[in-house]
């Protein structure tokens, strides 16, 4: 048994007293407080009660009647911000929700990386190219992208700019949640479109069959589509890396519905690999907000470690509070998940398993372009799946770096994308991700794999 540690009196600032990593450096801070107290004085982005109801949904899953699917870009970016691009994700991630419900046969949880995924962790501070030497980009809400003086200083300013992107994404977001737009019958024929149009159409045709069989049946009963509020509608949820903890702070309010303090910036925060020490500042704000949260877990953490962070990220055993999100590559998996969740479970720690291919899976491809392979993102998912029913625990959600856009990013898929494709259309402003078409098809392979394992 772990011993849980004694934890000090919180406040949204306490972490401002703790060492941290992945920060930052401006040079003017008057007017980066600033920027933050205009932030403290603006409405919040996400209520507390809409956080609420997605760590209900989260509890869900942590106990297998429900599945996570969160999703969205590895960093949003200023120069892409558009109508189009946020329907066509919205779009995406609807799609994969269907296969990924009727693939589970139960709720599907939808949680985009949007709305805040604004800033990255970086393995150094500076860059260099061609002997000049250049703070390294940090994300569009701390410099730019453009290796050039001026733009890759640290601005505060952008933190406003994100903010209000990030409140016109969401506002969006919601209308088409709410219009219509997430009507069950459009999404399946949405779905009938890809699979016609798509060289893997004729092994998906089975299970778009059966969903159509279902939808049927549902009209059979004289259930109108169109009009049925869990038909015509979807809920839909916002999360985020919390890396900049000066703008989660400041968009921190209390809630005197239930007395207790929440991150107003998204529904859902998580913190990385690089940024998970129980000692340091990313860990201390985020044990003490009361939104759904969640960690990455990697390569290098170890039992003791682990719950050693559940213990003061949700040291109630709450469930829907936190998400495990496991990181650790096709090839390593295998080895290093199981241990982990053995050690979870017998402690009865309420979590839920996530599983994030993307990350343990990144790769240089000859012509210089980080990208990833889609054969490598299966295999750990299936691996992820498989490991979890031979531990009788719950493979509760998948977490990808994906986007409704045609770019190419990711090698393979029934596209073929290949090292020659990848400067086709390489827009990522970090890493590469799935596009509409590779996320598609995933989502169909893991509904298959899970259909079978029902069987």
């Amino acid at each position: 048994m772990s011993t849980k540690p004694k934890l000090q009196y919180w406040t949204p600032d306490s972490w401002r007293n703790f060492p941290i990593k992945q920060q930052p450096i401006y040079k003017n801070n008057a007017v980066l407080e600033g920027v933050e107290k205009s932030l403290s004085n603006l409405p919040g982005l996400a209520s507390p009660g809409e956080s609420r109801a997605l760590k209900r949904e989260l509890a869900d899953a942590a106990f297998g009647k429900a599945f996570l699917l969160q999703g969205g870009d590895c960093a949003e970016s200023f120069a892409e911000f558009s109508e189009d691009n946020l329907k066509n994700f919205f779009r995406v991630l609807l799609q994969m929700t269907m296969a990924l419900m009727y693939g589970a046969s139960c709720p599907v949880v939808k949680v985009g990386r949007i709305a805040g995924q604004f800033a990255k962790p970086r393995s150094e501070n500076t860059e260099t190219k061609d002997g000049q030497e250049l703070p390294a980009y940090r994300g569009d809400m701390v410099n730019g992208m453009d290796f050039e003086g001026v733009g890759r200083e640290p601005d505060p300013e952008r933190l406003l700019r994100a903010y209000y992107q990030g409140a016109a994404t969401l506002n969006f977001l919601r209308t088409l949640a709410r219009g219509g737009y997430s009507s069950l019958k459009q999404i399946n024929r949405w779905n009938m479109e890809f699979v016609h149009s798509s060289s893997q159409g004729k092994r998906f045709q089975e299970l778009i069959d059966r969903i159509n069989e279902c939808i049927g049946f549902i009209q059979a009963c004289r259930l109108p589509l169109d009009e049925v509020e869990e038909f015509s509608e979807a809920s839909f949820f916002t999360s985020h890396e919390a890396l900049l903890l000066g703008y989660e702070s400041s968009l921190t309010r209390f809630d005197e519905t239930d007395g207790k303090w929440y991150a107003a910036s998204a529904h859902m925060l998580w913190i990385g690999d690089r940024t998970r020490d129980p000692n340091e500042a990313h860990v201390e704000f985020l044990r003490g907000v009361a939104n759904p949260i969640g960690c990455k877990v990697g390569p290098s953490m170890t039992v003791d470690g682990l719950l050693k962070l559940i213990d003061v990220l949700n040291p109630e055993n709450e469930a829907g509070r936190l998400t495990l999100i496991s990181r650790m590559g096709s090839g390593k998996i295998a080895e290093l998940l199981p241990p982990l969740i053995r050690a979870v479970k017998k402690e009865g720690r309420n979590v839920v398993w996530a599983c994030d291919p993307m990350h343990g899976n990144t790769i240089k491809s000859p012509n210089g372009y980080k990208t990833r392979k889609f054969t490598d993102i299966l295999a750990e998912v299936r691996q992820f799946f498989a490991i979890h029913k031979a531990e009788g625990t719950f493979a509760g959600g998948v977490h990808f770096e994906m986007t409704g856009q045609d770019v190419t990013e990711c090698l393979g898929g029934a596209q073929a994308i290949s090292e020659i494709n990848l400067s086709d259309r390489y827009h990522t402003h970090c890493d590469p991700r799935l596009n509409a078409s590779q996320s598609l098809e995933l989502a169909f392979l893991i509904a298959e794999t899970l259909v079978k394992q029902k069987n």
